[in-house]
């Protein structure tokens, strides 16, 4: 297979695993979901052997739908799952490639839209929740998943398997609930899509810094549940404008040599402009008027300063870290605390930085966290202390997963 081939098939599986598994769901109903996960992904197999000799079909996805669906009906026939007449009823309603191609993206969205909220329903736990929704819609590997929610893989595989067993048990159909239910798991709905594109944002491991198909899925559901009139809340939009902003900087974040850049030297002529305005645009449709700021609009707001900056040295950092204090307040959360560092060393000092990097290790360990260590790096070498830097940027290196961030701190190193 070329290696095209392969780069397209990974970004159908991105982009087409959780729409084919939610179609299927609701097709075929939650009792099977066993079964339409196993289908799905033979479906993806099979496209892979397929695709690697013959042409990729010009509407995948109708492909993919179709070869899924009756994978699925071969499964239970050959499972017993079903009598022999109420599989010829599933065929009948089973659409063909070309008639199911007018409607599917329609149905798709209908499917993927129920299945968010089915993930989300109030008899599972959060955790349960979060696991259904990053591995059903977001196609998450148990390795990424556990990256994501800072557990074990086998951990995540287990609850898994205990979250599928409950949500066949308390979900049977796949359905929008009435006003007042959808309004009710909003909240948690949003915080999946944050936590999807966060993973796809920052990947923690692997080859790739950013994985764009997560990024613009998520995006994607976002603007999927601005379109129902029971979802507009000043949070959505704010969680829209935070992942425009920063998916506007993704060209900037890799040179040509597909290496990692850090802030302070992105081109900024790669910013996207489309982007950064729509994110204006809904970040001012956020306004919170009575309400408390979310998370989402202190990092929206945040990421907005950073992405209309001329330069680094530009860059409003007392706006920065005074959205950085208003969320320590509201919502202390000690990584927004370390990061809070960076834009406080760039008004008071790397002395004082360092200062309160060390206090807050201090009060936190943040013995295990790459980052802390590579801001320590950073830190020490605006200080001229090589030594104390290549000792953090050790640190750094080992804590850190990425081959791309590895890279990125070892060749800091080898500046010294």
């Amino acid at each position: 297979m070329s290696k095209d081939h392969q780069n397209t098939i990974e970004h159908l599986f991105r982009t087409e695993y959780g729409k084919v598994v939610a179609v299927l769901t609701h097709k075929f109903g939650t009792s099977y979901l066993e079964q339409i996960e196993d289908a799905t992904q033979d479906t993806f197999i099979k496209a892979m052997q397929v695709w690697a000799y013959q042409s990729i079909p010009d509407n995948p996805t109708a492909w993919l739908y179709r070869v899924a669906s009756n994978r699925m009906i071969d499964l239970l026939r050959r499972e017993k799952k079903v009598e022999y007449r109420e599989v010829e009823e599933l065929l009948s309603k089973s659409d063909g490639e070309h008639s199911v191609e007018p409607s599917l993206d329609q149905s798709i969205s209908d499917s993927q839209l129920k299945m968010i909220f089915a993930c989300c329903h109030p008899a599972l736990s959060q955790e349960y929740q979060i696991i259904l929704s990053l591995k059903l819609i977001g196609g998450f590997s148990n390795t990424e998943l556990a990256e994501a929610l800072l557990k074990k893989e086998e951990t995540v595989a287990k609850s898994f398997t205990r979250a599928k067993k409950k949500f066949r048990e308390e979900v049977q159909l796949l359905k929008i609930p009435v006003q007042m239910g959808l309004q009710s798991r909003l909240f948690q709905v949003l915080r999946v899509i944050y936590l999807l594109f966060t993973g796809g944002y920052a990947a923690t491991s692997g080859s790739q810094i950013i994985k764009r198909d997560i990024c613009y899925e998520a995006l994607r559901l976002a603007l999927l549940l601005q379109e129902n009139k029971y979802c507009q809340h000043p949070n959505l939009n704010a969680l829209i404008a935070l992942m425009c902003f920063h998916a506007s900087r993704f060209d900037a974040r890799l040179d040509e040599a597909n290496e990692l850049v850090t802030l302070e030297y992105h081109d900024r002529s790669k910013y996207n402009q489309d982007l950064i305005s729509i994110g204006i645009r809904h970040l001012e449709n956020a306004g919170t008027l009575d309400r408390t700021p979310s998370d989402y609009h202190l990092e929206a707001a945040r990421s907005y300063y950073h992405s209309i900056a001329k330069s680094f040295a530009e860059t409003d950092w007392n706006g920065i870290l005074y959205l950085y204090d208003v969320q320590l307040k509201l919502y202390y959360s000690p990584m927004v605390a370390l990061n809070r560092i960076i834009p406080f060393a760039k008004l008071h000092g790397a002395k004082k930085g360092l200062a309160e990097l060390e206090a807050l290790g201090k009060r936190r360990s943040f013995e295990n966290q790459g980052l802390y260590h590579a801001i320590k790096a950073e830190l020490q070498s605006k200080l001229n202390r090589p030594e104390k830097q290549q000792a953090a940027l050790k640190k750094a290196i080992a804590l850190s997963e990425n081959e791309l961030v590895k890279r990125h701190y070892q060749k800091k190193m080898s500046l010294n």
